[in-house]
């Protein structure tokens, strides 16, 4: 009999790219894979660390897997478990611990487990300097699909975990990217997402044991040609249609970068630049190597090289030290800035990081009330660049029907991944097509006419 196994994510897409990877490994090991919270022998949680949320929602996930199965393996795999090891080897809910450098070798270890050997896979993140391949071969997305072709960060920003948990740079090889792009556009994906924890880094560690230490990507020291080079030959693979790019630090977008993306048909103008504060003296406490000027200024390239580009953005509220001013500072730089989108999150205390020794805490009732002008200034935002679509024409690339209040609707994406609900009978799902901005929907959506159906394409 078949032994089952089930998964659940948390974090970002790098760890949803491995979390599937994950699941397809055992898949070929002769596993059957069911939903997180049915009964199984084996049960897989990838954690996160970003937040003192994700480490909450980590262990009651553990947890949860424990209730729902048992006499199962439990397996606390990922980020919580390179930053708590002690912590989960004394919860007497979690069986087995990988670290992010076990994954691939999630079917070894639990053999290992099965056999009575010991099997364990936690390691000195911080001495791991090649990319561990996962294998991957496909994805469950239904159109879109990420593919991650860099780990590790050097930055250490004075709030962040991920270099402790994540390790320094490590690039893919641009063979084994092409290759899985490959057989994604071969299975049908017409988009494909470019991803990893410090995207702007990609290729860095190919230069040399002295690179390793540095990040001049970042710094506009040079233009980042490892990314373009593989960008070039990731959008010229046959089938693929379009690429987009995961979150990028400012300094990467030199004239030159911005330029030559300008010149590849297949880049979607949606470019996510993180900023995290729009105030000059918080940047300098997180140890950003930019000024919001700086960051203007790449804004301002962007939208000389690309007609009306979306840029989102993530915003931390209530870091140490931040004042009334400084956060109306960063109010003001986002009505400038004109963000598509804007990920808030309240400032959370990560032991270890430079930030959580910094005098001058902020309350949380502060930062929620941050967060909440900031969520509300966002709405704005979000709206108006949906809006600016009505009226005009757009591609858009359809995902799958949906169903409410009786209406059946298409949804799908823009190029500048503005959210569509289309009316049609037919289902284009997977298919592109030329649609004209009638209106917004309720939440903000961008509902469209299919301008000419004939012109949907597979």
């Amino acid at each position: 009999m078949k032994r089952r196994a089930s998964f659940h994510n948390l974090g970002c897409k790098v760890n949803s790219y491995e979390t599937e990877a994950m699941m397809q490994q055992l898949r070929k090991a002769g596993y059957e894979i069911v939903p997180f919270g049915e009964a199984a022998d084996v049960c897989v949680v990838n954690t996160c660390t970003v937040t003192a949320v994700a480490d909450r929602k980590s262990r009651q996930m553990l947890h949860r897997a424990r209730e729902k199965s048992p006499g199962a393996v439990i397996v606390a795999a990922g980020c919580y478990v390179q930053d708590a090891e002690a912590v989960l080897r004394a919860d007497p809910d979690v069986d087995l611990l990988i670290g992010n450098e076990g994954k691939s070798r999630l079917a070894q270890i639990l053999d290992g487990w099965f056999a009575g050997r010991e099997a364990e896979a936690v390691c000195r993140i911080s001495d791991v300097r090649e990319y561990e391949e996962l294998g991957m071969s496909g994805t469950h997305e239904h159109t879109r699909a990420f593919v991650k072709i860099q780990d590790g960060c050097n930055q250490f920003c004075t709030y962040c975990m991920i270099p402790y948990v994540r390790g320094r740079v490590r690039s893919r090889k641009k063979e084994e990217v092409l290759r899985e792009i490959a057989l994604l556009a071969g299975d049908g994906f017409r988009e494909i997402v470019l991803t990893g924890i410090h995207l702007s880094s990609y290729g860095l560690d190919f230069r040399g044991e002295r690179a390793r230490l540095t990040t001049p990507y970042a710094d506009e020291a040079e233009t980042n040609e490892d990314l373009l080079a593989l960008i070039r030959e990731a959008a010229a693979v046959p089938g693929v249609s379009r690429i987009r790019l995961g979150s990028l630090e400012p300094g990467i977008m030199t004239e030159t970068f911005v330029r030559e993306l300008s010149r590849i048909p297949e880049i979607c103008p949606q470019f996510h630049l993180s900023l995290q504060s729009g105030s000059d003296g918080v940047l300098a406490r997180m140890k950003r190597r930019y000024r919001t000027a700086d960051f203007a200024e790449k804004c301002a390239l962007l939208r000389q090289y690309f007609s009306a580009p979306a840029i989102t953005t993530d915003l931390i509220t209530g870091f140490p030290g931040e004042t009334e001013e400084e956060f109306t500072e960063t109010e003001a730089f986002v009505r400038k800035i004109r963000f598509a989108k804007t990920h808030i999150f309240p400032y959370s205390r990560r032991k270890g990081t430079e930030a959580d020794r910094m005098k001058d805490q902020v309350p949380d009732a502060v930062k929620k009330s941050r967060s909440a002008r900031l969520i509300a200034l966002d709405e704005e935002n979000r709206r108006a660049f949906a809006a600016s679509f009505i009226g005009s024409e757009t591609e858009v690339l359809f995902e799958e029907p949906k169903e409410t209040g009786g209406a059946r609707f298409l949804t799908g994406h823009t190029r500048e991944f503005v959210p569509v609900y289309a009316v049609c009978a037919e289902d284009l799902s997977g298919q592109t097509a030329r649609c004209c901005g009638t209106a917004l929907a309720e939440d903000g959506a961008l509902l469209v006419r299919i301008c000419r159906e004939e012109e949907a394409h597979s």
